[in-house]
């Protein structure tokens, strides 16, 4: 496969799906702290505050690990800008803005098309083979993710007022993470996961300050009226939902390629519904179990079947 995939999962993936299953339960829960910091803070002006602790948190980690931060090459510069401007510019100003006129269970339902749209892209940019059984476990995830917020939600179907205007702008969400994702391959195999995160949010991060400068949506002072939930939610994105997750992404795309790990984002939702049960005694209905087992069941039809065409032919 030009992709990059593995033909065959072997057990030593094993530990890279835990990490994929772990940063999607976390990616899980950034649109309801972003939901929650959409009403205290201008979008540009949340945005760039997340990654501006994600670019400390990063360089923290950088610095007590001794490890230096790579120089790129001119080539290797212009495509980590590339990966900065869709995969944090444009993915977090259309996030913010859109969580301002969409609720965060619609946002997700949206976002829950990213495994599709990362295969399709996959399959007309790089030639991936896309068999039938890869075909049919991504529209299991799609179909059990929708099961599962539609269930716990119904007035994610409703739209009114400006409501669209916030289904585009998370569908772009969808898009500038599907070019950072597939793009970062390369990226990832000759810089490494760290460097290549590290790099694409510092360079992200100085897009969405200079931006908000120009916009003139800088205000310090909105942040004494933050309250300790907010400050939570900040912290939350920035740090595990931006600089540790990313890092585990990546490397997870290295090993397994975009397409496998795309699917497992079909879990977001099934993680916030889990945690609702569990944590805010929200009602778990049979109908949402029913949605987690197709949404398992897409992940293992997508990371399973050519193990068994490898086989045939050895």
């Amino acid at each position: 496969m030009t992709s990059g995939e593995h033909a065959v999962p072997t057990p030593s993936d094993l530990p890279v799906y835990l990490k994929l299953a772990m940063v999607t339960m976390i990616w899980g829960g950034t649109f309801v702290a972003g939901r929650i910091l959409s009403d205290a803070l201008a979008p540009m002006f949340a945005a760039s505050l997340r990654f501006l602790l994600a670019s400390i948190a990063l360089l923290m980690f950088l610095g007590l690990a001794r490890i230096p931060l790579a120089k790129p090459s001119l080539k290797q510069g212009l495509w980590l800008a590339v990966l900065g401007f869709f995969g944090i510019f444009v993915y977090n100003l259309c996030f913010f803005y859109g969580l301002q006129h969409i609720n965060a269970s619609r946002a997700s339902l949206i976002v829950a098309l990213n495994p599709a749209v990362i295969g399709l892209a996959s399959w007309c940019l790089f030639g991936e083979r896309l068999g039938r059984l890869k075909v049919a476990g991504i529209l299991l995830c799609i179909g059990g993710a929708g099961l599962v917020i539609v269930n716990r939600d119904p007035s994610v179907l409703q739209t009114t007022g400006q409501g669209w205007m916030g289904d585009v702008l998370i569908f772009g969400c969808v898009l500038g993470w599907g070019i950072y994702s597939l793009f970062s391959k390369g990226l990832s195999e000759s810089l490494g996961p760290l460097q290549t995160v590290t790099w694409s949010i510092l360079l992200g991060t100085l897009m969405l300050w200079v931006a908000c400068a120009a916009s003139g949506d800088i205000h310090f002072g909105a942040l004494s009226a933050l309250d300790i939930r907010q400050w939570l939610s900040l912290l939350y994105l920035g740090v595990l939902g931006s600089a540790l997750a990313y890092i585990a992404w990546y490397d997870g795309i290295r090993k397994i390629g975009a397409t496998r790990s795309g699917v497992f984002i079909a879990l977001n939702p099934l993680t916030a519904v889990l945690l609702g049960a569990l944590l805010l005694d929200e009602r778990l209905t049979a109908m949402m179990c029913v949605g987690g087992g197709l949404i398992l069941t897409g992940i293992f039809l997508c990371n399973k079947p050519l193990a068994r065409s490898a086989a045939k032919a050895i």
